[in-house]
């Protein structure tokens, strides 16, 4: 059987999958190495790093995923994320703002920017990009839990009992599935 970038992709997420990180990545470098501009094998290199705890390793490695393919907003999503748990709130923000640009109702890109401000203590910030992030998508509990949090830095009281109430709603739909 011939070796191919698809099937060591394959193979390299199945054994990431199971915590085999060493293996995943010399999966990845032997099919990177058959396929040099394919931004998801650099891309699901970069989540085992990432998952394996080398952060410093997976930012690098995106880096080149995104270069590859820049406008991929699965790419910019995962490095704004990685940039903020680098604790690189500025980086984080303008990655955000980049994805923002090609995908303005990306919610989850709304949340991280939110989040960013929030740990920048800019709450006025946070609250709209939250905001923006529900209004997206009114069944997104993470973003609801930090527009909360949120209202109560500002000492919006009602903005956080509504934030409450819906979050409970949620809850409570989720526990009838």
């Amino acid at each position: 059987m011939t070796e191919t970038a698809e099937r060591l992709n394959n193979q390299a997420i199945l054994l990431a999958k199971d915590g085999s990180y060493t293996e995943a990545i010399a999966c990845f470098a032997r099919a990177i190495l058959i396929d040099k501009t394919n931004a998801l094998l650099w891309f699901n290199l970069a989540l085992t790093y990432r998952d394996a705890g080398n952060l410093t390793h997976a930012k690098a490695i995106l880096m080149k995923a995104k270069e590859l393919a820049p406008e991929d907003t699965d790419i910019i999503k995962e490095l704004a994320l990685l940039m903020f748990s680098l604790g690189d709130f500025d980086s984080s923000l303008n990655i955000c703002a980049e994805g923002l640009c090609l995908n303005p109702e990306d919610y989850n890109l709304w949340n991280t920017r939110g989040v960013n401000f929030f740990n920048k203590g800019i709450y006025d910030e946070a609250c709209e990009s939250f905001e923006n992030a529900v209004y997206l998508n009114p069944y997104y509990a993470d973003a609801l839990f930090n527009l909360r949090d949120t209202y109560v830095k500002i000492g919006n009281k009602i903005g956080e009992n509504e934030c409450s109430m819906r979050l409970r709603e949620l809850n409570h739909h989720g526990e009838k599935k």
